[in-house]
């Protein structure tokens, strides 16, 4: 497994992956970056930290690099319907829950939204309450909604 570290507008993200897809992307509570690229980093961890950076930059609304989902067959059913949320758009966990086909798995839908470790790319961020309130983040509710202000922001650009 490798990792690197990309320096974003709201903290350090930790990209770790193989030579072949990404595993995880998660905020850091780093104070600076330690993980670089270097000549032995894979192309695929090199092709996210690029795509990230656009994504930052408002450059970039979806991601196209490989990445390996692992999680039960539940998880990764409510992760590939977080990635049906638009980009500058919202859901809520009543949503995705209507989604998947089990309306009653709302509190269920929210523990795995929680799980998510491909952050931004899976974009657990545009879940918000039912009342429009911003709801609980892994990564901080201030990095939420920055992250959702951010789309706001770019989202007419490209």
């Amino acid at each position: 497994m490798y990792t690197i570290d990309y320096h974003s507008p709201i903290g350090v993200i930790e990209i770790s992956g193989t030579e072949k897809a990404i595993y995880s992307i998660l905020f850091s509570e780093k104070e600076q970056v330690e993980n670089v690229i270097d000549a032995y980093t894979p192309n695929v961890l090199v092709a996210c930290f690029k795509q990230l950076d656009n994504y930052f930059k408002g450059k970039r609304h979806d991601f196209s690099f490989a990445m390996e989902i692992e999680g039960t067959p539940f998880q990764k059913q409510v992760w590939n319907a977080l990635t049906t949320i638009p980009y500058a758009a919202t859901g809520s966990y009543k949503d995705i829950a209507n989604n998947i086909g089990n309306e009653k798995a709302v509190r269920a839908v929210g523990s795995a939204n929680g799980k998510n470790k491909l952050c931004i790319v899976i974009p657990c961020h545009r879940i918000i309450g039912a009342n429009g309130t911003l709801t609980g983040y892994a990564g901080g509710l201030w990095r939420k909604e920055w992250l959702l202000s951010h789309e706001q922001r770019y989202k007419l650009i490209i």
